[in-house]
């Protein structure tokens, strides 16, 4: 049996494991942008390319905030800046920017990126910098999204209902023909829920977890079930996240969310280990419990909160269902946190 020292060691060793894996797999594949929004209120959808073009996708990303395409042509398309000049090349061998594009800078953010150097002349010839080696292009685009900090005259005046903000296009062309195209698509304003609605059932379904510290017939290991579903709960919204943000497969889901997102997984993981160690029945499981829920509450489900008063989540799911994972680990982190500390109060194991 563990002495809570030996507890507290046991997840701060877990903790200091978990950021070293961050470390080893946060590699330039990470697919998530560093300063993807948690959520928003502008919703930006892709309707399509003209004329189509067989072999390239292009879809919103990262709640908008993001263009991803991708090419599976053996043509090479090139992507066209503010000043209609060469921005980017998607080709078979993977993607290219020009360093002479204005645009390379100013897209390098979501805020509005750098001021582009004074040898950044649209004008000049194009001089291309290889970014990646696959054909998949991720980029921040003024064009398609809204950048202003105050809203739109229409949504000031009333943000309760939805408005459609501009039919946006992208200049695209074919660097074999010079023919061009057009990604065309819509920005809307979607009206945000509303929060104090989800906090009230945050804080009711985390009351009655709490409450079942007052219960001495309930034993530990309960509250080690509930922690682990609050664990796998917040490890599957990030591992959304992800997804949303471009990843493909486990490899780059893992890398991402550790890149970006670590304390949330850590957050997670523990909960997990937390939960076991509390399904042995050891005496120190509820401290082990208690210690976890304040991290997954505060990590997992906190830092994540803003889909409770903003519309539009960056999951690839409906925003109904981001809401609803992020309440679940709140009230599962605070209410099992609560629970844990009344059983320890009580002298109950």
């Amino acid at each position: 049996m563990l002495p809570l020292r030996k507890t507290a060691a046991l997840l701060g060793a877990a903790v200091a494991w978990t950021a070293l894996l961050s470390w080893a797999v946060a590699t330039p594949a990470a697919a998530h942008a560093a300063d993807a929004p948690d959520a928003t209120n502008y919703r930006t959808t892709i309707t399509g390319i003209t004329p189509a073009l067989p072999g390239v996708s292009v879809r919103a990303i990262e709640a908008g905030a993001r263009l991803e395409l991708t090419s599976h042509s053996d043509r090479v398309v090139e992507v066209l800046g503010y000043s209609n000049e060469a921005y980017l090349e998607i080709r078979p061998d993977g993607v290219f920017e020009n360093v002479n594009s204005p645009a390379t800078y100013l897209n390098t953010t979501l805020q509005g990126g750098v001021v582009p150097p004074a040898n950044a002349d649209p004008a000049a010839p194009p001089q291309w910098r290889k970014t990646s080696d696959e054909p998949v292009a991720r980029w921040h685009d003024k064009r398609a999204r809204w950048t202003a900090l105050q809203p739109p005259p229409a949504v000031a005046a009333d943000p309760g209902v939805g408005h459609r903000i501009a039919d946006w296009s992208v200049p695209l062309r074919m660097a074999d023909d010079l023919s061009t195209l057009e990604l065309n698509g819509t920005l809307d304003w979607v009206p945000p829920p509303s929060a104090a609605l989800w906090w009230t059932l945050t804080v009711v379904v985390a009351a009655a977890l709490a409450a079942l510290g007052l219960v001495a017939a309930l034993r530990v290991q309960a509250l080690g079930m509930i922690l682990i579903v609050g664990g796998l709960t917040a490890l599957t919204y990030e591992t959304a996240r992800e997804i949303d943000a471009g990843a493909r497969g486990a490899w780059e889901i893992v890398a991402g969310a550790f890149a970006s997102e670590l304390w949330p997984a850590v957050a997670g993981l523990t909960a997990l280990l937390a939960g076991g160690y509390a399904l042995r029945n050891r005496p120190s499981g509820p401290f082990a419990v208690a210690l976890a829920g304040a991290g997954l509450a505060l990590f997992g489900g906190l830092v994540n909160a803003a889909v409770f008063f903003r519309s539009v989540a960056p999951i690839p799911w409906p925003d109904l269902a981001a809401r609803l994972m992020v309440l679940a680990v709140l009230a599962i982190g605070i209410g099992v946190c609560g629970a844990a500390a009344l059983r320890m109060r009580r002298g109950i194991g």
